[in-house]
């Protein structure tokens, strides 16, 4: 009993590795003779025997590692986990390939939710293993990039050209692109004007408590309003503005659209914004300012040279996180007729054409984790520039 009690188990791999194993059991691919019709599950061990024996025996040597501690076990969990990310991807895109060239060039060969559920598990041990083998920012941050740099080759490479999302954004490209556009519009015609409010109502409220009652309980009741009820309520308002200022058309102004999506947006992103920038400000330590102060600084100059700086990085937090939400509650906002990647889910959604939806999902996915690995990166630096 001795001895077991001293075994260390990585309780986290051990629950992926258990997941993984229960996602080998669903369906790997999906085809279909065409595009109208619902698709066949089909398990992996049904297309690749091969690869089914080796998912098994690296998800045995994972399993393995859950009860190895140290750097090492935690090194070769990333790099098993990670192969085995390559190697589901490479086997879907060649899978597809072989269907394509076999059957119909009609056929659709969709990726299964047994996929989906053993890339995510996987990408997710791979990142656990990551964050206990190092505890610098800066280095995390590089081992979760190179993740992507292989499935980025292959993507480059045709290797998933036969997949049925692959040939749905082949299909709909010049609309991809314009809902990328439309997207990107609408997360910075949100983030900017936000920036512009946010951050000087903040200021204001930071230098007295009695200013932060009543504007944190406004902005926590806008908060609290549905999204969609949200858009629906500027309808009628910005509508009837129209109505009565003409002029207001020809600069976009309309009921519908992207004006109460931007507007919507916002009003969403103050709360975070105001209060970022609050408890920035208020996490300085007075014996710096005090420091500051008797080194004769003006109010003026130890807010621009001690406050700000020290502020910064709780700031930097709380942009990540509204342009994160800006990007996820832009997709809600096409059922307003702003466009962008929401359009595309639900044209997909009211068609039952999953891939349609998936083309509109991933990029919005990648664009939230692009934006929230380029905030790590920056405040890795901003962490290694402070400590130099």
């Amino acid at each position: 009993m001795g001895v077991l009690s001293n075994i260390s188990v990585n309780r986290v791999l051990l629950l992926l590795v258990l997941l993984t194993f229960a996602a080998a059991a669903l369906p790997f691919i999906s085809y279909a003779p065409n595009r109208l019709v619902s698709g066949e599950g089909r398990q992996l061990w049904d297309i690749r025997p091969d690869m089914a024996w080796g998912l098994a025996v690296a998800c045995l040597l994972l399993f393995l590692l859950c009860f190895v501690s140290g750097k090492s076990g935690n090194i070769l969990t990333l790099v098993i986990s990670q192969l085995l990310v390559i190697a589901a991807l490479v086997t879907a895109g060649t899978t597809a390939t072989y269907l394509a060239q076999t059957g119909s060039t009609l056929a659709r060969t969709s990726l299964g939710s047994g996929f989906w559920l053993g890339l995510g598990f996987m990408l997710l041990a791979a990142s656990d293993a990551i964050r206990r083998i190092t505890c610098q920012m800066l280095w995390r941050w590089v081992l979760h990039a190179q993740l992507f740099v292989m499935p980025i080759v292959l993507l480059l490479s045709g290797t998933f050209n036969d997949l049925s999302l692959l040939k749905e954004y082949a299909n709909r490209q010049d609309v991809f692109n314009d809902a990328l556009a439309q997207h990107l519009t609408i997360l910075f015609g949100t983030v900017i004007p936000a920036l512009f409010l946010g951050v000087p109502l903040g200021v204001w409220c930071s230098f007295s408590d009695s200013r932060q009652g009543p504007v944190f309980a406004v902005l926590n009741i806008i908060q609290t309003i549905p999204s969609v009820a949200l858009f629906g309520l500027l309808i009628a308002p910005l509508a009837g503005l129209v109505k009565h200022f003409p002029w207001l058309s020809s600069l976009g102004v309309a009921g519908t659209g992207l004006t109460p999506a931007l507007i919507a947006l916002v009003l969403y992103a103050l709360l975070p914004l105001v209060r970022g920038v609050v408890a920035g400000l208020n996490q300085v330590p007075q014996d710096v300012l005090q420091s500051a102060r008797a080194m004769g600084m003006s109010a003026r100059q130890r807010f621009i040279s001690v406050q700000l700086p020290l502020a910064l990085p709780v700031f930097l937090r709380s942009l990540r996180v509204v342009m994160i939400q800006t990007v996820g509650m832009a997709v809600i906002a096409a059922l307003i007729g702003a466009g962008g990647f929401g359009a595309l889910v639900f044209q997909g959604l009211l068609s039952s054409a999953v891939d349609l939806v998936l083309l509109g999902v991933i990029p919005v996915v990648v664009l939230a984790v692009l934006i929230d690995a380029l905030f790590d990166l920056g405040l890795a630096l901003l962490k290694g520039t402070n400590n130099d």
